[in-house]
């Protein structure tokens, strides 16, 4: 079955106070996007990749390719005014088969999550990455707050895979203010959604701490190695 993978990338570096979009800054010496892309192409290097990029990231993206001497294929996609037109105009390049839809900025994402993803959605027809919460939680009721019961909870990540026609068939929706993920634009159709497990370490990099811990972390982990030639 045809796999493909709609990596959006739409960030900005406004919370990494950093003049360059958030998935062009570095981990281990080369873009977080980078990285990214290497993932999925590792995890099977037939897989059809589509990077959706706002228009006016397109020229730094070109720059980046010619400097790390990037060279797996893939195909260029304009984002959107907001990641669901991004992931929309994505949908686009796909005609059937399981896609998944992967945030650029989550390059530490294990290619077992990736392969426990894909193996559920051809069964169940979509999988979403979650893990389950360590801390205490609480619920925030106007000025009072409670403890909230964390077992039934989750934290959802990505790639969240689809069979691709029920997933552009969702797509058709208009924007619903209810779309926090993919997940969410699925479920409004009536679909039931299937939790896989995802990894600990695939953290959404998102302020300069992140950094620093993806720094540290992929140097460590075993599955944080480039693409065989």
């Amino acid at each position: 079955m045809q796999k493909s993978v709609i990596i959006v990338a739409g960030g900005s570096g406004t919370r990494m106070n950093a003049n360059i979009p958030k998935q062009f800054l570095e981990i281990s010496g080369k873009p977080i996007v980078i990285h990214t892309i290497e993932k999925f192409y590792s995890f099977d290097n037939s897989i059809s990749i589509i990077l959706a990029l706002p228009e006016q990231h397109i020229p730094l993206w070109h720059k980046l390719v010619k400097k790390h001497n990037f060279n797996i294929p893939l195909q260029l996609v304009n984002g959107g005014e907001t990641r669901f037109d991004s992931v929309k105009n994505g949908l686009k390049m796909i005609e059937n088969g399981i896609v998944a839809i992967h945030d650029a900025v989550r390059p530490l994402v294990s290619l077992d999550t990736i392969k426990r993803a894909f193996e559920t959605a051809i069964l169940k027809g979509n999988a979403i990455p979650s893990i389950l919460i360590n801390d205490s939680i609480r619920i925030l009721d106007n000025s009072e707050n409670k403890s909230l019961d964390r077992t039934n909870i989750r934290i959802i990540q990505t790639p969240q895979c689809f069979n691709a026609t029920l997933i552009k068939k969702a797509y058709n929706q208009d924007f619903d203010v209810s779309f926090t993920d993919d997940a969410s634009v699925l479920e409004k159709t009536g679909e039931k959604i299937n939790l896989t497990e995802g990894n600990q370490e695939n953290i959404k990099i998102t302020n300069p701490t992140d950094i620093i811990i993806a720094n540290a972390l992929y140097g460590k982990l075993s599955y944080n190695k480039p693409p065989a030639k």
